[in-house]
């Protein structure tokens, strides 16, 4: 795997870099990813906002921002996401903020639909959900853990939702933004640090 992932750093995005691919995309009206349709056109407009909105409003948390500067050595975390996914938009932004208070992390993110050959190696149930954060030793490029596509509460949610409705439809993408709206990221830097803490432990 360890030339997959290779690939996939050489064919990733800062997050700058990534957020003008998108905006780019945007005015030629089209979105990430192999398939272009009219919604995920509008996903990308409408996520284009949130992270707008996101990367004025999300603050990591005073411990949050302790542990990551106390890890043990330089990470990578590499995110593979799209510009139309709902859950990357709410997600991403948080896992830049926390990139940023530290000097042992850098953020990479890869195109899902770009980098198949990484994705075949951390499916959620098989399928391709994304987004997707591995992480990685800096030096070695050892896989040290992987989390995503959503923090636990949304997860519950989505599945609550889809055992009552048997569907995971329009009402339930604006019940899990509430979710994430209300949540301020909180659950995203505590898992994403819980987890680099059990690995040390």
């Amino acid at each position: 795997m360890k030339n997959t992932i290779q690939q996939t750093l050489l064919n990733s995005f800062s997050y700058s870099e990534y957020r003008k691919k998108v905006t780019e995309l945007i005015a030629e009206g089209k979105s990430t990813g192999h398939e272009q349709s009219n919604d995920l056109f509008h996903y990308s407009e409408l996520n284009e906002a949130r992270m707008n909105r996101l990367e004025k409003t999300i603050a990591i948390v005073d411990e949050v921002k302790a542990k990551l500067e106390n890890l043990d050595k330089k990470y990578i975390w590499l995110v593979l996401a799209e510009g139309w996914c709902g859950d990357a938009a709410q997600i991403v932004p948080v896992i830049h903020k926390m990139a940023d208070v530290t000097d042992k992390v850098e953020l990479k993110i890869a195109l899902r639909d770009d980098n198949d050959a990484l994705m075949q190696h951390f499916l959620t149930n098989g399928g391709k959900a994304i987004p997707k954060l591995i992480v990685l030793d800096a030096e070695t490029l050892e896989v040290v853990l992987d989390w995503g596509p959503r923090p636990h509460g949304a997860k519950q949610l989505i599945l609550e939702y889809k055992a009552a409705h048997g569907v995971v439809d329009e009402a339930a993408k604006i019940e899990l933004q509430k979710w994430y709206l209300h949540d301020k990221g909180i659950s995203i830097q505590n898992e994403i640090v819980e987890m680099h803490e059990q690995i040390l432990s």
